[in-house]
């Protein structure tokens, strides 16, 4: 028995270094990390570092209360974030508040006006032939097959449908494809007749003007078009956001799009034959039965439908490129499936090397074409860098403040056990902000003014636990107790009490979180981020520290200086272990 205790009071004593060492090892990894990662400072909200804030309202169409639902508000905000980054915008925040409320957060160094105009209007979805594609940059283009085959749903496929599937699994991705007749630019389609079928010019040359490109007879029109088209540089995102600005849907126009390979493509589109809210209703549909994977289904109104029919009839009769259609959403190509027959059923479908994600990206922009929601400006809210940085400085010198206070108190109070508590307050400051710079790019974490009085807050939690332990132990000295097993017996039931008061503290961050948004999640994110770390640094920094300091002398013997002196405690006298009395002896008479 005396060797089993033996035993366990000799584990007991390397704990503490393992604990230690192990946070240790945890602070440098993550600071590792943060510098390895570039991001040195924690990535500032927009009412700390200035931007623009726009809040958005959803407004459905008459009778179309119900279209204000979660799936067609997570498909707005794709929309909104595609329209955010495609003015070249970096760290910008689109997320829905509530039901019918979306909001736009975009940093400082961005034209407010043009972010204003791209994320309030209505998305704009059309179907539209393409006339001719390349590469951007002028390089040939690579000719796999189309991205992927409009067949007809209510038919079975016939060799046409059949032999475009195969190509559209040999190596093509069904984001957009990259097919061309090398440089050639060929004839124009017309709006109200039938295309036609043989290119101006062949590959490799030069390209020339496309008659009538415009719908109209305009040679000047054509020659324009032919300039923007020669001059379109896809490859920048500046030019990419006003490629076909100010085009109508019955013009020609030049777009942009992104191939298999991420290579980015330049367009001239002929006039919309379809547009986007004649789109019923799309989803990404699991095809096992023809093995074509993920395809994307399109179910068309019966206007749609005819004009789908009328558009695809005269594409069929094409070669590449004139025989595939653009799906473009903002004046940005999508997609550009090709088609073999005319599709005269009011439903396609667009097979190709989908993958469930991608099919689902692609359904959810065919779907916002056919939403019948439009979003009302309700407030635009512009902070100054220079505003931001007084908040950020204002904040700053609170929490210097508070955490003085803190800091004073534990010295008075706690004489030589402020040491600890002070370095346990220092190792949970550099966890936070490690962790935080390391969020930013990570998850988007941004630190706005509520969540660095949220990082405040957290100095009175934290130093709330060091105080249940320190007046645990003291309790145990009080006892007649000495300081070693005080610190042990006071742990368990110390420990207990932290723990529960930090699960209040996070479920309280946790409800605040969920059911609030912008920016008081940031108040309730860094308040359960800090109270985590609390228990951290608590159980592997703050009571080892301490099991170590009670092995020297001027904490063990009780210094009047090391806030655990047994007389101004007012300890009881030490406690003696009683022996039982002996039994008694008998004699016998002699």
């Amino acid at each position: 028995m005396a060797a089993l205790k033996k035993g366990r009071n000799a584990s007991a004593t390397s704990k503490p270094w393992r604990s230690l060492a192990l946070i240790l090892i945890a602070i440098v990894a993550l600071t590792g990390g943060m510098f390895a990662s570039g991001h040195k400072t924690p990535r500032l909200g927009i009412d700390l570092a200035g931007g623009t804030s726009i809040t958005l309202a959803a407004v459905p169409e008459a009778g179309q209360e119900s279209a204000i639902n979660k799936t067609n508000m997570a498909t707005a905000v794709s929309i909104m974030e595609r329209r955010v980054n495609g003015l070249g915008v970096s760290e910008a925040e689109v997320q829905t508040q509530g039901t019918r409320n979306i909001i736009v957060n975009i940093p400082k160094g961005t034209n407010s006006k043009q972010a204003r105009e791209q994320v309030g209007t209505t998305a704009k979805l059309y179907f539209r032939p393409v006339l001719t594609t390349e590469l951007a940059g002028g390089g040939a283009a690579p000719t796999p097959s189309a991205t992927g085959n409009g067949s007809e749903q209510d038919s079975g496929k016939d060799k046409a449908t059949d032999k475009a599937t195969d190509k559209a699994t040999d190596g093509a991705s069904p984001s957009a494809s990259a097919t061309t007749q090398g440089r050639a630019v060929t004839d124009a389609l017309k709006a109200d007749e039938t295309p036609s079928a043989s290119p101006s010019g062949t590959a490799g040359d030069k390209a020339a003007p496309t008659p009538s490109a415009t719908g109209g007879t305009s040679g000047d029109a054509d020659s324009k078009l032919q300039a923007q088209y020669a001059a379109l540089d896809c490859t920048k995102e500046s030019v990419r956001a006003k490629a076909g600005e100010g085009s109508k849907s019955t013009d020609a126009t030049v777009a942009c799009g992104q191939n298999s390979q991420g290579q980015w493509q330049k367009y001239i589109l002929g006039p919309a034959a379809v547009d986007g809210t004649e789109v019923d209703k799309a989803k990404a549909v699991l095809n096992t039965q023809s093995g074509a994977g993920w395809t994307v289904t399109m179910d068309f109104t019966d206007k749609g439908s005819k004009k789908f029919a009328d558009i695809t009839g005269k594409l069929a009769q094409n070669q590449s490129p004139q025989n595939q259609f653009a799906i473009v959403l903002d004046n940005e190509v999508v997609s550009d499936p090709y088609v073999s027959q005319a599709l005269t059923g009011g439903n396609a479908e667009i097979s190709g090397n989908f993958t469930q994600q991608s099919s689902q990206e692609l359904a959810n922009m065919l779907s916002y074409g056919a939403l019948p929601l439009t979003f009302r400006e309700d407030s635009v809210t512009t902070v100054t860098a220079a505003l931001g940085g007084e908040q950020l400085k204002a904040g700053l010198i609170a929490g210097a403040i508070g955490l003085a206070l803190v800091v004073l108190y534990l010295l008075v109070y706690y004489r030589g056990l402020s040491f600890i508590a002070i370095a346990s307050l220092l190792v949970s400051a550099a966890l936070t902000y490690v962790i935080m710079s390391l969020l930013g790019p990570t998850i988007g974490f941004a630190l706005n003014l509520p969540a660095v009085c949220g990082a405040i807050v957290a100095i009175g939690i934290t130093a709330d636990s060091f105080i249940v332990f320190f007046e645990r132990v003291r309790d145990e000295i009080r006892e007649g107790r000495t300081l070693r097993p005080s610190v042990e017996r006071a742990w368990p039931r110390a420990r207990r009490t932290i723990l529960v008061s930090d699960f209040v503290s996070f479920l309280a961050a946790a409800v605040l979180f969920v059911v609030t948004v912008g920016k008081v999640q940031g108040f309730a994110f860094t308040l359960g981020l800090t109270t985590v770390l609390d228990v951290v640094v608590v159980f592997l920094f703050t009571k080892p520290l301490l099991t170590l300091m009670a092995r020297r002398k001027f904490f063990a013997s009780g210094h009047k200086w090391s806030g655990l002196d047994p007389k101004a405690l007012g300890a009881k006298p030490p406690l003696r272990r009683t022996r039982r009395p002996s039994a008694p002896t008998h004699t016998k008479e002699a």
